[in-house]
């Protein structure tokens, strides 16, 4: 059958999807829309809400045991051919060429023993196995100029590992339209990458859909991202499409009360904010409530809402909702705060004079020279390779250091751990960005928390039992939670139990590297009012490496930015955010205003707050 021209318009066209797990119950159900070729689709949520299960599903696949039962997936508006229908040997033909992937971590995605040349000519010998060999170097060489990147032999004779991140992804989004795709499932595929080079994946992306007319489903937890790249928003929560709509439509003025809170935890780079969360947790597929699924979190629920599943409205031409308080509930803009004030100078708990590194022949942090006072949160900033989690490390011990003279309270700190008293162990402690790497999955939270408590602390059982809860119950954890297993909580929950960890020990100092870059938006906004009330509670000093300048100027008093292993300039926050001084800060700052939410899409200020 021949696509009406209606129908050829768009990239893919999906009505009533579902997905079922194997013991009953629905992970996503009821969701339909349509992306139009050359357009990108944005969807946002919470982790669990279903965006990569309904990603994943436009390739005709389910992971983790899911089954796909419901729903149809027309490709190109072919409706002759249902995606979710054909067999497996027909969605391998299709995946790839007709519609192609781009997975969030390129690293694992790559083959490391291969050069990226011959992943490339892979992807076209696997589809078109009777292509010349001089037309499939000129495609590769064609894509490697479209990505942005070098088409010398040279370059195509590296392998990934000599990549940088942003290269990598690169290399990623080349393969997954080097055979021309109608549609590319793009799955986060800038978390974690700095501001400045997330923007040029973000452009790739967004000239390539123009130019190839490639319809895109791009799914992030970011909504700096999806203001950046989208023409559509999609806002899933437990499983269901709660709002869909054009982009500055949403943003501008959302319907459902979801979207306006997530909107209220995004943080903003021109102004410091009050960061809005939403209280509880999405409820898991097995334990949804009864009405709207959003109704146990939501600030307008009714008892209506409690009733009987709603519907999906227009409510104004290509804005859908699902609610019956469209509009209502709290407001997308969080309070605005005045910068923090600078304490007069004093005897600095942390005193870092001309730190080098080098590996090899390499210099990593060249002469760095700063100080941080006690009760002070300083940030450190930079793009990905400027030295920031080299400068952390390095501050605790893991990494060799040379020429350089760190004190603590005065005291000289020796360059590695081993050889430092317990007092200065116990004193500056060290948040991993990735609370699923750095704790041990066969430990329950009591038994990952007692181990620093231990270390630095002699008592009976009881008293130990008091604190460990003491320290949980500080970072937003019942008691309860000290009987699980770290893969029994969210990921939210765990960087809690990170946090915890560290607080375990009584500290002073908390180096904090990358903690929230990986959370979702309301997870991140709980993470940092948290660190905010523990650094005033406690007194505690912050050294908060991070490349998100917005979460910059909502959490730092000072910030040191790193520019190629150096310090290319240091200041209060509001100062170097708002008037810059060096040429490189400048630069972060312009690519982080691309991306800033407010700045994107203007809509009324918040009243400063006296």
């Amino acid at each position: 059958m021949q696509a009406t021209q209606t129908e050829a318009r768009f990239a893919v066209d999906v009505r009533g999807l579902r997905v079922e797990l194997p013991g009953g119950g629905d992970i996503v159900d009821d969701v339909s829309f349509s992306i139009r070729a050359g357009e990108v689709l944005g969807v946002v949520g919470e982790s669990g809400s279903g965006k990569t299960t309904v990603g994943m599903a436009l390739l005709g696949f389910a992971r983790g045991g899911a089954r796909i039962t419901g729903g149809t997936v027309h490709i190109a508006g072919d409706t002759s051919t249902n995606m979710l229908a054909l067999d497996s040997e027909k969605k391998r033909l299709l995946r790839g060429k007709t519609v192609a992937y781009v997975p969030q971590d390129p690293a694992s995605a790559l083959n490391p023993s291969l050069r990226i040349g011959l992943q490339l000519a892979e992807v076209i010998e696997a589809h078109e196995p009777s292509t010349q060999r001089a037309e499939i170097e000129r495609r590769i060489e064609a894509v490697m100029a479209a990505v942005g990147l070098p088409t010398d032999k040279v370059f195509l004779e590296r392998y990934p590992h000599q990549l940088s991140g942003g290269q990598q992804q690169r290399i990623g989004i080349g393969m997954a339209v080097i055979l021309a795709p109608k549609l590319i499932v793009l799955d986060e595929p800038t978390t974690g990458l700095d501001v400045t080079t997330q923007n040029k994946i973000l452009d790739v992306v967004k000239k390539l859909c123009r130019e190839q007319g490639i319809g895109a489903l791009h799914v992030t937890h970011d909504l700096s991202v999806i203001a950046n790249i989208a023409d559509q928003i999609m806002v899933m929560y437990s499983g269901r499409v709660v709002e869909l709509g054009r982009v500055e439509t949403i943003l501008t003025d959302p319907q459902h009360p979801y979207t306006r809170a997530l909107l209220g935890a995004v943080p903003e780079l021109r102004y410091r904010t009050q960061l809005t969360t939403i209280p509880g947790a999405a409820a898991r597929p097995a334990n949804r409530p009864s009405g709207c699924f959003f109704h146990p979190r939501c600030p307008a629920a009714e008892p209506a809402c409690k009733a009987e599943p709603i519907g999906f409205t227009e409510v104004v031409a290509r804005h859908w909702v699902r609610c019956l308080n469209a509009g209502s509930g709290c407001g997308t803009r969080p309070e605005r705060l005045p910068d923090p004030a600078m304490a007069s100078g004093g005897k600095p708990v942390l005193d870092v004079r001309a730190l080098s590194v080098s590996y090899s022949n390499y210099r990593v942090l060249d002469g760095v020279s700063f100080t941080a006072d006690r009760g002070e949160c300083l940030a450190i900033v930079g793009e990905s390779g400027s030295g920031k989690s080299t400068l952390s490390r390095a501050l605790i011990g893991l990494v060799r250091q040379q020429a350089s003279t760190v004190l603590f309270d005065g005291t000289p700190l020796a360059p590695r751990a081993r050889d430092r008293s317990r007092q200065q162990l116990q004193a500056i402690q060290y948040i991993f960005q990735s609370p699923h790497n750095s704790l041990n999955p066969r430990q329950t939270v009591e038994q990952l928390v007692g181990l620093v408590y231990d270390t630095f602390h002699r008592t009976d059982r009881n008293r130990r039992r008091e604190a460990i809860a003491n320290v949980l119950s500080q970072v937003g954890l019942t008691p309860e939670t000290m009987n699980v297993f770290p893969d029994q909580l969210s990921g939210g929950e765990r960087q809690r139990v990170a946090i915890a960890r560290a607080l375990a020990a009584d500290p002073e100092i908390l180096v904090c590297d990358e903690i929230t870059s990986a959370l979702d938006v309301s997870v991140r906004a709980a993470i940092v009012n948290l660190l905010k009330e523990l650094k005033a509670r406690r007194k505690l000093t912050m050294l908060f490496v991070t490349h998100n300048l917005a979460l910059v100027r909502n959490l730092a008093d000072r910030v040191l930015v790193l520019h190629k292993g150096e310090v290319a300039e240091i200041g209060p926050v509001g100062e170097v955010i708002d008037r810059p001084r060096h040429a490189y800060t400048r630069q972060l700052l312009a690519n982080a205003l691309e991306a800033d939410l407010d700045h994107r899409v203007e809509a009324p200020q918040p009243a400063l707050r006296a």
